[in-house]
């Protein structure tokens, strides 16, 4: 369970309130001062006073006492804003184990209400390398130096909107149920990565099986993935792949798609053919991929 699951149950609704606040001042300020978070909340002073302290014990939020007193809300804290907004909305009941970790996300697992079991991701841009970071900034518009939350809530908005196209056109990836924030709630991921396979009954048929999702996305969808590797290929229990970690995807359009494309399949035909004994020629994996596409 994660730390804002654990104190999810200690908060009200004022708690939230306030928190939200932070979250709309952070929008201009890196700390928000108390008096914008006053005429955000409505609160009397001595109220909000309070509730801010109660949220720093409880390690949601920061405080910085210089030329001014303010409020940054911890990454915590956004998740707590986060998880709170699902389960007012009926998405989830309770928020299991941790099922990952990365440079990009934590991934737990979480019940619905009705009692489907569902992966929640929460992206965490701050641990992205500078390379994917700056791709994702180039979305985000002249922002100055747009925060971390802001961020992040882009990442996951950008995931959200490439699971959903993969899905319509039948690539193998989770299905997205919905985002919130930072946050993406997606089928469950079951199964092992690719890169702790290094027995498999049939490698050659999910390497075209992983060919055949990279086709669709580049051909069907009009995506690249610009980021793809054994390490967000996930093996599931009857041998099948699901191709996962989209917030850096490029549309088929961009200029530096194809050679985005092209790293994208050297990656996996390198893993194929130092761990797993199966070889096929880059140019012919590219020529398949990219035989029927219209970009």
């Amino acid at each position: 369970m994660s730390e804002a699951a654990k104190v999810l149950r200690n908060l009200k609704a004022v708690d939230f309130r306030v928190l939200r606040a932070i979250e709309r001042g952070m929008r201009t300020y890196e700390y928000v001062p108390v008096e914008r978070l006053q005429s955000l909340t409505k609160l009397q002073p001595e109220a909000l006073a309070r509730h801010l302290s109660f949220l720093n014990k409880l390690g949601l939020i920061r405080t910085r006492r210089l030329e001014y007193v303010g409020y940054t809300l911890k990454t915590v804290g956004y998740d707590a804003l986060a998880l709170y907004t699902l389960t007012n909305k009926g998405v989830i009941e309770a928020l299991g184990p941790k099922l990952g970790i990365g440079k990009e996300a934590d991934i737990y697992e979480a019940l619905t209400p009705a009692e489907e079991r569902v992966a929640v991701k929460f992206h965490r841009l701050g641990r992205l390398s500078f390379r994917q970071t700056r791709r994702l900034r180039s979305y985000i518009g002249d922002r100055g130096r747009p925060s971390w939350l802001y961020e992040s809530t882009i990442a996951a908005k950008r995931e959200f909107q490439a699971l959903h196209l993969l899905r319509s056109k039948n690539a193998p990836v989770p299905r997205p149920i919905i985002h919130n924030r930072h946050v993406v709630v997606m089928s469950l991921i079951e199964g092992d990565p690719l890169y702790v396979c290094d027995v498999l009954p049939d490698p050659v048929k999910l390497l075209k099986e992983i060919l055949e999702g990279i086709r669709i996305a580049y051909s069907n969808a009009g995506i690249v993935h610009a980021d793809l590797s054994e390490y967000n290929i996930v093996v599931t229990p009857d041998i099948h792949p699901l191709i996962i970690d989209w917030p850096q995807w490029v549309p088929a359009g961009h200029p530096e798609a194809k050679n985005y494309l092209k790293r994208d399949v050297k990656n996996i035909l390198t893993y194929f053919k130092k761990r797993l004994k199966v070889d096929l020629s880059l140019n012919e994996a590219l020529k398949t991929i990219t035989a029927s596409s219209t970009s």
